[in-house]
């Protein structure tokens, strides 16, 4: 049964799939539009980071980082090879939306590349009820940049 938790980012799993988030996602995008973040950044106080286990392997990772009190963005949503297709990006994204809002959270906000290596992501936010929005935060219009944002279910 796959199991979902908050992370402390110490498990060789959960830093060896985040070494491939971002090797992943600095590979495929210009410098000044990369905006990853390393381990060592998803340990900063206002970041939550949750994995995915089953059978004692990783299967994917998610973030939230608070942006104001009723703000946040999703941030360094990746799967393994092994689970993509199987529902655990969904099973993930749900997880943090319901996390979100259960913290007051009302809206959420990200940001994902343009390029068609990016449309499986594009579509799993879209279907989940994300929408494309202007540049949010310190982000500003970038060719190599979507930015989505929906409102949560917020139980506060």
């Amino acid at each position: 049964m796959l199991t979902i938790r908050v992370d402390d980012l110490t498990d060789p799993q959960t830093r060896a799939l985040i070494a491939e988030h971002v090797a992943a996602m600095r590979a495929g995008s210009p410098d000044e539009s990369c905006h990853v973040l390393a381990d060592d950044a998803l340990r900063s106080p206002h970041i939550t980071v949750w994995t995915a286990w089953l059978d004692g392997r990783i299967m994917g990772m998610v973030a939230l980082a608070a942006l104001t009190g009723t703000t946040a963005e999703l941030k360094s949503m990746r799967t393994t090879s092994a689970a993509r297709g199987t529902g655990v990006g969904r099973m993930l994204l749900r997880h943090v939306i319901d996390e979100a809002a259960s913290r007051g959270v009302t809206s959420l906000w990200l940001e994902t590349g343009s390029d068609n290596g990016f449309l499986p992501a594009r579509s799993l936010y879209a279907s989940e009820g994300f929408v494309e929005c202007a540049p949010f935060g310190s982000y500003h219009e970038d060719p190599h940049s979507i930015f989505m944002t929906r409102a949560t279910a917020s139980v506060a």
